[in-house]
């Protein structure tokens, strides 16, 4: 099994970027991950600021898969996500949505054992494993690992964890295909711009599809399908995510206007995935049952 180690990490998704390795349509691959502070933070005592913006969010790849073309999609399967034994927060003044209430620097180190997360004497929580940064190389620019887009990025949407598929477009060829900043633990805004951070390994199975044209990047998880978006504004990102996801039922279910705005004003739910990143991030996710009742397979 191919296999990318950690120090083959870049700090943003480029055309640019030469692979750090080749993977053939179908392959499994497993992608070594830093956490979000590149594995800088091991204990309390060491500070958010000791770490410096030039190692945040490093991504392990960027991964070029044969028979990629310009046009294509690029599934990601998550089938594994294996994580380190313990993770790190950290909060700082001016960061995040209650940066004006935090008066200093705070580093938290969270063991991980027996599938839990102690975040403090008082409370342990389930760990729900999910993948802050997944995207593929836009087309010209280079964007930086710690901003979301249309080619992915850091989408930081909790529900990218194991079981689901990632659907990214493919810019230029070979796709070039990069992750990291894994969470053990994350809610929906990751408000203080962390969840539990750490590294580990990914597993996932890459596939080419050729001869669509949906809006991207969505994801299937649980029973789901979501559209995802990032704007400049959460209100932006909102309506993009809905509208990507209503055209995807008017391209891939033929759908009347009516019809599929309709459907998705009583069958599917509007979900902040981030509001810290440089662009916000929404999701608008339908379940995929709703979807077959109309006779529709996932692609």
């Amino acid at each position: 099994m191919l296999v990318i180690e950690r120090s083959n990490s870049v700090l943003s998704m480029s055309p640019k970027h030469k692979p750090a390795a080749h993977a053939k349509n179908g392959d499994t691959v497993v992608f070594e991950t830093f956490d979000c502070f590149s594995n800088q933070i091991r204990s309390n005592d060491q500070l958010f600021s000791s770490v410096g913006w030039d190692k945040i969010n490093p991504a392990t790849g960027p991964l070029f898969v044969e028979g990629a073309a310009a046009g294509d999609i690029l599934c990601v399967e998550i089938l594994d996500i294996e994580l380190d034994t313990q993770g790190v927060m950290a909060i700082a003044p001016k960061m995040g949505a209650l940066g004006e209430f935090i008066e200093k620097e705070v580093t938290r180190v969270v063991p991980l054992a027996g599938g839990k997360a102690k975040f403090s004497d008082k409370l342990s929580l389930d760990v729900n494993a999910m993948i802050g940064v997944i995207g593929t190389a836009p087309k010209t620019e280079d964007i930086p690992t710690g901003t979301p887009g249309t080619h992915g990025g850091n989408m930081d949407n909790k529900r990218i964890g194991k079981g689901a598929k990632v659907y990214l477009p493919v810019n230029v060829d070979g796709g070039l295909l990069a992750m990291g900043d894994m969470h053990a633990v994350m809610g929906d805004g990751e408000i203080v711009i962390c969840g539990v951070e750490v590294c580990g390994k990914i597993t996932v199975k890459v596939d080419v599809i050729k001869g669509k044209k949906v809006p991207l990047p969505l994801v299937v998880q649980g029973g789901d399908l979501m559209a995802i978006a990032s704007a400049q504004t959460l209100d932006e990102a909102s309506r993009t995510a809905v509208k990507n996801l209503f055209l995807f039922l008017r391209e891939e279910l033929k759908m009347s206007y009516d019809e599929a705005g309709m459907l998705l004003s009583v069958a599917a739910d509007l979900r902040t995935c981030q509001i810290v990143d440089p662009l916000m991030t929404a999701r608008m996710e339908i379940p995929l049952w709703v979807l077959e009742k109309y006779g529709y397979k996932m692609f």
